[in-house]
């Protein structure tokens, strides 16, 4: 169900009003498949051609039945999680997967978490911070308004990232961040703003690294083994579901910021996600990619220009 949630601010900005994502039922995972390397793999003497099939036939009784599609995914890395689903359930193929996750909401459910597992951190590559406050952040200065999209957002590490390096340059007030993903488990514990508190030590190394500018305790209030963030981060962000796969646009942005998510996707469906990135930036906007992506080979390799390579930061012909 969409629900709506109009700016008051941008007015003069050219293009659709802000709205959060529309959730359509057709879901699919943006975070899912990563660190599959220690999952199990096809059982030995398993056929693979049987494999192919099922697994097929698995995804697409997935997407007729419950709606979420996984079907243009990496298949090396499904299959994996997969069968880490099938042990769990004490299973022994895919398709006695397949019935169980069929009339089995439940069991529906937990494959779903095992396909979207998480990887994420606070100032995660730190030198793509400080690319981003030195190159990308003087374009943001001549905005009245910022709309920025976290897509894929995770548990939400990175967005309080980027709303803490916006406050600190002055322009978090100006500026409304829409974090998306599609899984509503992480986007709660995004909104709860709570982080491990053994997690600090790490987090404050590398906020230091990426160029931060105050103490990073400022931020948080240790309570027993967690940090709660202040509400002062989140109170210009807008955390919604949101599908990369079958959901459209839904406002201009002046930075999109899609990291490490597209890596799991093959080449069409990595295109169609460039579709949605292309059309969803204003003119000059800049899109943020992780470090093992890239904007060449896709059909918009000649509709940007790359403000630092190196991190992956682009800015959009005009």
């Amino acid at each position: 169900m969409a629900v709506a949630a109009k700016d008051t601010g941008g007015q003069g900005q050219k293009g659709r009003g802000d709205e959060r994502p529309t959730r359509r039922r057709d879901d699919s995972s943006q975070t899912m498949l990563r660190s599959s390397a220690n999952l199990p793999d096809t059982p030995a003497g398993y056929p693979p051609e049987l494999e192919r099939v099922e697994v097929e036939v698995l995804l697409e009784a997935m997407y007729r039945h419950y709606g979420f599609d996984f079907r243009s995914y990496a298949f090396s890395s499904l299959k994996r999680r997969l069968w880490k689903r099938i042990g769990a359930e004490g299973l022994s193929t895919v398709s006695q997967l397949q019935d169980r996750v069929l009339h089995d909401p439940e069991a529906m459910e937990q494959l779903l978490l095992d396909l979207s597992i998480n990887v994420t951190a606070m100032y995660r590559d730190p030198g793509f911070y400080a690319a981003f406050r030195a190159e990308v952040v003087p374009l943001l200065r001549t905005y009245p308004f910022l709309r920025i999209w976290h897509a894929g957002c995770s548990t939400g590490e990175e967005v309080f990232s980027m709303a803490i390096l916006l406050q600190e340059e002055g322009l978090y007030d100006r500026a409304r961040i829409y974090a998306t993903d599609i899984n509503e488990v992480v986007l709660q514990r995004a909104r709860a703003g709570i982080f491990p508190l053994e997690k600090m030590k790490e987090y404050t190394e590398n906020y230091l690294k990426a160029g931060g500018t105050r103490s990073f305790s400022e931020y948080y209030t240790a309570m027993y083994d967690g940090a709660l963030f202040n509400t002062s981060l989140t109170k210009n962000v807008v955390f919604s579901q949101h599908n990369l796969v079958t959901d459209g646009s839904f406002a201009e942005f002046h930075v999109i910021l899609c990291r490490n998510v597209m890596i799991y996707f093959d080449r069409e469906l990595q295109n169609r996600v460039h579709d949605l990135f292309y059309a969803s930036l204003v003119p000059l906007g800049v899109l943020c990619l992780g470090n093992k992506e890239t904007i060449r080979f896709t059909r918009y390799e000649e509709q940007y220009e790359a403000l630092n390579l190196k991190e992956k930061i682009y800015r959009r012909a005009g």
